[in-house]
C-alpha cells in the first residue's frame, strides 16, 4: 500500500481505505517536506487523534529551506536564530568584513563577504527561500531588491521606516521596477507586534515568514472565524511510512 502526494496536491494511492489517514499524511508530509525535516507523526489509525495510535515515519529528501539574511546588524544575530528554529539553513551576507564574521553569527550556517547583490545573483535560490533585507542602506538595498524582487523566492522583506520604504520605493522604480514586482515587498519587514528588541523585531519578522508561507492572517485567533492550520501544496517529495510493524504503508510526495 502506498500513497503518493505530488507538488501539484495530486495524489494516488492510499493507506488502504482510510481517506481521512491518506488526507492527515499528506498535509503533514507536506509541511515536514517544506521545512526540509524527517520526523515522526502521532495520529490516529484513521487520521484522527481517536482510535488505535499510529506512528508515521516521514523522510525527506529535500534540503532545509533558505533564508538568507543581508545586513550584519544586532537584529540579524537574533533573526539567525529564529530561522535555525524554524528549520531554516541560514546565510548572513554583509559587504563589511570587519562586520560579518561566524564569531558575531554563530547561529547562521555561512557568514558572506561579498556585495549583497551580487552574491544573491550567484547564489541558488528556490519557491521557498526566503530574503530578509536589513541592510537599510540604499547603495546596498537598490541594487539587492531590484533583483530579488525578480527572483521566484517565497518572501522578501525590507527593514525600515516607513518613510524609509517610501523613499526606497521610489527609488526602485526610478531602477526600472515594477509596481507589481514592488508589491511582493514586506516593507517594513515583519507583523506589528509592537517590537522593540533584536529579539522581538526577529519573532515579528519569522511570524511573517510563517504567515506568508502558509497562507495565515497574521491576526488573532481568538474570537476569529479563519482556519488554524493552512495546508499548501508541497514543493519537492517525501516518504511517509508507519515506524516499525510489518507491511510497507508507504507515502511519497514528489515534484509534479
Amino acid at each position: 500500500r502506498a500513497l503518493v502526494v505530488r507538488a501539484d496536491g495530486s495524489r494516488t494511492g492510499g493507506f488502504g481505505g482510510h481517506p481521512e489517514l491518506d488526507r492527515t499524511a499528506a498535509a503533514e508530509a507536506g509541511a515536514f517536506l517544506d521545512a526540509g525535516r524527517t520526523g515522526t507523526l502521532e495520529t490516529g489509525e484513521r487520521g484522527s487523534r481517536c482510535g488505535a495510535p499510529l506512528t508515521l515515519l516521514i523522510e525527506s529528501s529535500v534540503p532545509a529551506p533558505r533564508m538568507i539574511v543581508f545586513g550584519a546588524i544586532d537584529f540579524a544575530s537574533a533573526l539567525a536564530r529564529a530561522g535555525k528554529f524554524l528549520g531554516h539553513h541560514v546565510t548572513v551576507c554583509d559587504a563589511r568584513p570587519v562586520f560579518a564574521t561566524p564569531a558575531r553569527f554563530p547561529d547562521a550556517d555561512e557568514v558572506v563577504v561579498e556585495w549583497p547583490h551580487e552574491y544573491l545573483a550567484r547564489t541558488a535560490v528556490d519557491a521557498r527561500t526566503v530574503l530578509c533585507v536589513l541592510t537599510h542602506d540604499a547603495k546596498f538595498d537598490i541594487p539587492l531588491l531590484r533583483l530579488a524582487l525578480r527572483l521566484p523566492v517565497a518572501y522578501v522583506g525590507a527593514m525600515g521606516s516607513r518613510r524609509t520604504h517610501l523613499d526606497r520605493a521610489a527609488r526602485l522604480r526610478e531602477a526600472g521596477v515594477s509596481d507589481l514586482e514592488l508589491s511582493r515587498l514586506r516593507s517594513p519587514i515583519g507583523l506589528d507586534l509592537g517590537a522593540r528588541t533584536p529579539e522581538e523585531t526577529a519573532l515579528s519578522i519569522a511570524a511573517e515568514i510563517v504567515a506568508v508561507r502558509r497562507g495565515g492572517t497574521g491576526t488573532s485567533l481568538t474570537g476569529a472565524h479563519t482556519p488554524i492550520h493552512h495546508d499548501g501544496p508541497p514543493a519537492g517529495w517525501s516518504w511517509v511510512h508507519p515506524r516499525g510493524g510489518a507491511g510497507p504503508l508507504v507515502g511519497r510526495t514528489g515534484p509534479s
